[in-house]
């Protein structure tokens, strides 16, 4: 398919936000990753650098080209004003109260914004408070977290199925 041909597709009901995300490789997968599953659009914020930049170029492959992006300096705006346009929050973390990924079936809602947060620090705990739902990966080894950008390509697959259906 070419550029215009994609941009001009119905994409899925789903807005990426992302949280201070600090590496542009990781900035370059969520364009890629994103453009592979036909989302809306991304919202870059707080410290989440922008294209242009060669980093976010050498993951991303084009898709900065593809994928309708803004940035916005507070999540907080974004995400409130998101909300307030029917979107259902959900935030990608591990907190006390969470919503399995294989459980989101349930979710009878029609267009996501899905938060992915920092590398270090994940979801800022103000957008946590606001979000509808806390989504976790569920995880069966030693570790307890998932590169986030790996973490979006789980995720997206699993919303971009739920919509399928």
């Amino acid at each position: 398919m070419s550029e215009s041909e994609f941009k001009l597709q119905k994409k899925f009901p789903i807005i990426v936000v992302l949280n201070d995300i600090r590496s542009l490789a990781n900035v370059g997968s969520f364009f890629r990753t994103s453009d592979a599953f036909n989302i809306e659009k991304i919202y870059l914020c707080g410290i989440t650098a922008a294209p242009p930049h060669r980093e976010i170029q050498k993951t991303a492959l084009g898709a900065t080209q593809t994928v309708s992006w803004e940035h916005k300096e507070s999540i907080i705006d974004v995400v409130s004003a998101l909300k307030n346009d029917g979107c259902t929050i959900c935030s990608i973390e591990q907190t006390e109260r969470t919503t399995s990924l294989q459980e989101i079936s349930s979710i009878d809602k029609a267009k996501f914004a899905l938060v992915f947060g920092n590398e270090v620090n994940g979801v800022n705990q103000d957008v946590i408070d606001i979000s509808d739902y806390v989504i976790e990966i569920p995880q069966f080894g030693t570790k307890h977290s998932l590169n986030v950008s790996v973490c979006a390509g789980i995720v997206l697959w699993e919303f971009a199925k739920k919509l399928l259906n």
